[in-house]
C-alpha cells in the first residue's frame, strides 16, 4: 500500500447548476475541485483511474493549487454518479459474527454478490419500501471501497493500487424474501435490490487517505418520534475474515474489475429491521455518517 498522508481529506459531489460540483475537503478548508481543473471534474471515474486522487499528486494540489473556497455544502448527491458504476460486488458473511447471528458458518472462500447500480442513494435520501413487501426489512452497515485501476485474476500483493477510495454503504435487504429464496436454493437478486437500497457515502475519502486497517464502523437507528438513538452494530474492519488483498484477488479471478466499480466488503453482527419512520445511520471515523429515513406505506 502506498505511503499514507496525514492530511484529512474527502471528496463531495454536491449540487449545482448545470453539473455538480466537486468539492475537496481539505481539514477545515472546503476547496472548490471543480473550479480549479474545470472539465476534467466531470469525469470523477476517468479521475479515480489516473490515481488524481493518489497522496503525491493530490498533497501537491492541495499545498500549490489556487483553490476557491466554499461553504460547507448542505446537501450532497451518491459520491459517484450511478450511471458511471459498471457493478456493484458485496461479500456476503465476511464477519464470523454476523454468520453466526443466522447459524450459519463463514464460508472458506470469499462469497460475493450483485446489487444493481440503480440501487444507489445519496446520504440523506428517504427510501420508500415498496407496498406490496410487508416483511422485514434490514440494515447492514458497511465499509465500501471504489476501483480506480480495473484488471482481472489481480494478485493479492498488488490488490492496494487498484483501490482508489473509501466509502460507507448500507446493503438494505429484504430480509424475509432473502429467506424465502434460499428455502428454494435460488440467488439473492431480489432480496439485495429494491429500489434505493443502497445507501451509499457520504463522500469519498482517497486511499491514501484513511487507514482502513482497524476502522471501527457502527449502526444507530432512532425510531419515528424518538430522541433516542439505538446503536445496532459495532464493529471494526479487523474482524473481515477476508481482508481487501484477498477479496479484490478473489472477485478478480471470476470477472474483471473496472475502474469505478463498488465492492462492499460485509457487515458485521447486529443487523435488524427497520419500520416506517426510522432513520438508520452508517458511521465510521475519517468518513462521517450515512443517514437514511425509511418510509414503508401501510
Amino acid at each position: 500500500m502506498a505511503a499514507r498522508s496525514p492530511r484529512r481529506v474527502r471528496l463531495w459531489r454536491v449540487p449545482d447548476r448545470p453539473r455538480p460540483t466537486l468539492v475537496v475537503q481539505d481539514g477545515e478548508r472546503w476547496l472548490d475541485l471543480s473550479e480549479l481543473i474545470g472539465e476534467a471534474a466531470e469525469d470523477l471515474v476517468g479521475l479515480l483511474a489516473a490515481d488524481f486522487f493518489g497522496a503525491s499528486r493530490l498533497d501537491t494540489y492541495l499545498t500549490e493549487g489556487a483553490w476557491r473556497e466554499v461553504a460547507p455544502p448542505e446537501r450532497v448527491l451518491t459520491p459517484l454518479e450511478p450511471r458511471q458504476v459498471g457493478k456493484v460486488l458485496a461479500l456476503g458473511k465476511n464477519v464470523r459474527a454476523h454468520a453466526a447471528e443466522f447459524g450459519e458458518e463463514p464460508p472458506r472462500e470469499p462469497m460475493f454478490f450483485a446489487k444493481l447500480p440503480e440501487t444507489l442513494s445519496a446520504h440523506g435520501a428517504t427510501l420508500r419500501v415498496p407496498g406490496w413487501y410487508d416483511g422485514r426489512f434490514d440494515h447492514e452497515a458497511e465499509l465500501a471501497l471504489v476501483i480506480g485501476q480495473g484488471g482481472g485474476d489481480i494478485a493479492p500483493e498488488r490488490a492496494w493500487s487498484h483501490v482508489a477510495a473509501f466509502t460507507l454503504a448500507n446493503d438494505l435487504t429484504a430480509r424475509t424474501l432473502q429467506g424465502r429464496d434460499r428455502e428454494q436454493r435460488h440467488p439473492w437478486l431480489r432480496a439485495k435490490n429494491l429500489p434505493g437500497a443502497c445507501p451509499l457515502g457520504p463522500c469519498l475519502v482517497p486511499r491514501d487517505h484513511l487507514d482502513v486497517s482497524d476502522l471501527r464502523v457502527t449502526c444507530r437507528v432512532r425510531r419515528a418520534g424518538s430522541q433516542a438513538w439505538e446503536t445496532r452494530q459495532d464493529y471494526s474492519t479487523r474482524d473481515w475474515i477476508h481482508g481487501v488483498p484477498e477479496a479484490l484477488a478473489w472477485l478478480s479471478r471470476h470477472l474483471p474489475l473496472h475502474p469505478g466499480d463498488v465492492v462492499l466488503m460485509g457487515t458485521g453482527e447486529g443487523v435488524g429491521p427497520l419500520e416506517h419512520g426510522d432513520t438508520v445511520v452508517v458511521a465510521a471515523e475519517g468518513i462521517g455518517e450515512l443517514a437514511t429515513t425509511i418510509e414503508r406505506p401501510r
